[in-house]
């Protein structure tokens, strides 16, 4: 009986994680640079004496989606798309340096150059960018940010710093939902990286697919759980034999 109650409830529980992660992915559909995460199930056998016949089902997550999305033109001057596998350095809320697509950045009262939510842009001297105040900053096709201050010539005042992970040192998503590579080490800047200017990189989530997604797992925990209440009813029925023969 236990092994009946125990294994299907590794198969809910892995049912339910998987409805999570497809939740999140469909949550962030509209998310600029989103990158979907990706989850797949494992069978676990149980070792030890009278248990080699049980095997727990689990989920996994097993990474992310590395497809580019859609290209979204804005013609604002402080966004940039990373072209192919090139990522932007960022300053995470740890101090660490973090790797994201989000490519939509904006200026500090002070003038220092941060994304959306707030994190410093790091350059490709490993610091944080500043701009000169009221300066109108433009961004090259190699990250090379150019002020134009009225009545001054341009001039360049910095470049993003921009990395192309290797399959050596992958990256990893964060909680923070920022990327850092495996080994912890930061990532040389990548001299030949491209960006796309006056546009953003769009979530490469599938809506369609997490939608049909989360309808399988839906039907896979319902599943377990009539399996716990058989296990439920065939544990009463037998409880109830046992009261009659004693």
């Amino acid at each position: 009986m236990d092994r009946m109650i125990y294994t299907s409830m590794t198969g809910a529980s892995a049912a339910s994680h998987r409805q999570a992660v497809l939740a999140n992915n469909l949550a962030n559909v509209s998310t600029t640079g989103f990158r979907a995460q990706m989850s797949t199930f494992r069978s676990v056998p149980i070792q030890g004496g009278g248990s080699t016949t049980r095997v727990f089902g689990l989920e996994a997550t097993s990474g992310y989606d590395d497809t580019a999305g859609p290209v979204q033109r804005t013609g604002r001057n402080l966004d940039a798309m990373a072209v192919g596998n090139t990522w932007f350095a960022v300053q995470g809320l740890d101090g660490t340096e973090a790797y994201t697509r989000a490519g939509s950045f904006e200026t500090t009262a002070t003038g220092q150059l941060v994304t959306r939510s707030g994190l410093p842009v790091l350059s490709d001297a490993g610091g944080p960018i500043e701009l000169p105040p009221g300066a109108d900053v433009t961004i090259g096709a190699d990250g090379t940010l150019t002020a134009t201050i009225a009545g001054q010539r341009p001039q360049a005042v910095g470049r993003l710093k921009l990395v192309t992970p290797t399959a050596e040192d992958p990256l990893k998503r964060g909680d923070d939902t920022l990327f850092r590579t495996t080994s912890g080490d930061p990532i040389p800047t990548d001299q030949n990286a491209r960006v796309l200017a006056g546009a953003t990189e769009g979530s490469n989530v599938n809506a369609v697919a997490c939608m049909v997604g989360m309808i399988e797992a839906s039907r896979q925990f319902e599943q377990q759980t009539r399996l716990l209440q058989a296990a439920e009813t065939d544990d009463k029925s037998a409880a109830q034999l046992l009261s009659l023969n004693g």
